[in-house]
């Protein structure tokens, strides 16, 4: 009798274990994406800060600094899972992708979209504004195109590795200028170097807020694209699927409360105020 009480109790002893190694395995694998944020104490953001007004840099106190709509959200974040500070690491758009997988940043606010080729390597959040796509010209050229057809021996700029390059290769007749940057591509447009830059329509209207003698929207031309690929999203690695669930949240509350609106307001009034100095 003796030895099966012995055996019984080995038998026990040998399933905590195994309970133990099988719970260890689970730790190890689980996502620790929120954890290791409020480890660190700052959430560190990805972005290409030439994107009014989602982001973009002003002169503050003597120092250069990155505001606009994605700030203010990206700090709505971070308040939800549980940290103060918020760093903006500026890189160009064509390469937040590859250095969030890199883990250079936890997340990309960029104003970027969804797309079918990034969807593949990252995870997108819900949409937090909403916005079609249009075409930035020369003041001049306000009413130069009497539709999409007119475009036809155009030249056009859109930025790298963007939607509105894809727009762009669409178009029948159209020579397409590609460059990292929006800000040189729009200076280009300025210049006359280019007929026109394809921009989504709040960075568009910023533009011309800011320099209403330089620039306007074209009239007559609009780009027809789906909500899913025109309005911007928060990146994350597919991995990090509880970073994801607070972001999501996060967007979700804000637009029941009205404040996705309110921040969105404010980066306008930044950028005016920025422009009037």
């Amino acid at each position: 009798m003796a030895w099966k009480k012995w055996l019984k109790m080995l038998m026990v002893a040998a399933l905590v274990v195994m309970g133990a190694v099988s719970l260890a395995g689970c730790s190890s694998s689980s996502d620790s994406s929120v954890q290791d944020i409020k480890k660190k104490g700052e959430l560190v953001v990805g972005t290409s800060a030439d994107y009014p007004p989602y982001e973009f840099q002003i002169v503050k106190n003597g120092k250069q600094q990155i505001v606009g709509y994605d700030v203010e959200l990206a700090h709505l974040i971070a308040k939800n899972i549980g940290v103060k500070k918020v760093k903006f690491v500026n890189i160009a758009f064509p390469s937040l992708i590859s250095e969030l997988q890199n883990k250079k940043f936890d997340m990309v606010m960029a104003g970027m979209v969804w797309t079918k080729e990034r969807a593949k390597a990252v995870s997108f959040s819900s949409t937090y504004h909403h916005g079609g796509q249009v075409l930035l010209v020369s003041k001049a050229n306000e009413n130069k195109y009497s539709g999409i057809s007119a475009l036809k021996g155009a030249t056009l700029g859109a930025q790298q590795s963007s939607e509105q390059e894809t727009i762009g290769k669409s178009l029948s007749g159209v020579k397409l200028v590609t460059e990292s940057s929006i800000t040189t591509l729009s200076q280009e447009v300025k210049a006359g170097t280019l007929d026109g830059l394809i921009l989504a329509q709040t960075s568009a209207d910023a533009f011309v807020a800011e320099h209403p003698n330089d620039y306007a929207i074209a009239k007559n031309i609009t780009f027809k694209i789906s909500a899913k690929t025109s309005d911007p999203r928060v990146v994350v690695r597919k991995s990090d699927k509880a970073l994801l669930k607070v972001v999501n949240k996060t967007i979700k509350d804000a637009k029941k409360s009205g404040e996705l609106d309110k921040l969105f307001k404010k980066a306008q009034e930044i950028q005016e105020q920025n422009t009037n100095k």
